[in-house]
């Protein structure tokens, strides 16, 4: 989805489908815990209807609308876990899988801009037990 989005103008926004059906209307967005990126949307799919959650990465904001790339079937099919609260760990990996995403991988370990310094505390080739001319 496009990054330069406010999370908050899509709230209130209408929700399609692939096909070009309308799915409902988003009622709340939901952020990624780390990153603070939009991760999901709940759309509210009828007037006496649940909200199902959609993901927001495969899917496109234009002409004022989300668009979804998934069948509106799917989308209702999602599994229901209200909104207004956090989604848990538990909860985001059954909404991959049935969207039959990739589950996020860990974080990747950061590294340092440089090697440690492994001489520290002597002068290299001095006393170096790996120094071939002792």
């Amino acid at each position: 989805m496009q990054t330069d989005i406010d999370p908050r103008s899509l709230i209130g926004r209408k929700a399609y489908d692939r096909d070009g059906h309308r799915i409902g209307t988003v009622d709340e967005v939901y952020l990624d815990d780390a990153t603070g990126v939009p991760e999901w949307a709940a759309v509210r799919t009828g007037l006496f209807s649940r909200d199902a959650f959609v993901p927001l990465a495969p899917s496109t904001f234009r002409d004022g609308s989300l668009h979804v790339p998934y069948e509106r079937r799917l989308v209702k099919g999602a599994p229901d876990f209200g909104v207004g609260r956090h989604l848990s760990p538990d909860q985001e990996i059954q909404l991959y899988r049935h969207y039959r995403l990739d589950l996020p991988g860990p974080p990747a370990p950061e590294r340092p801009s440089r090697p440690p310094d492994r001489d520290f505390g002597r002068i290299a080739g001095r006393d170096d037990p790996r120094d071939p001319a002792r």
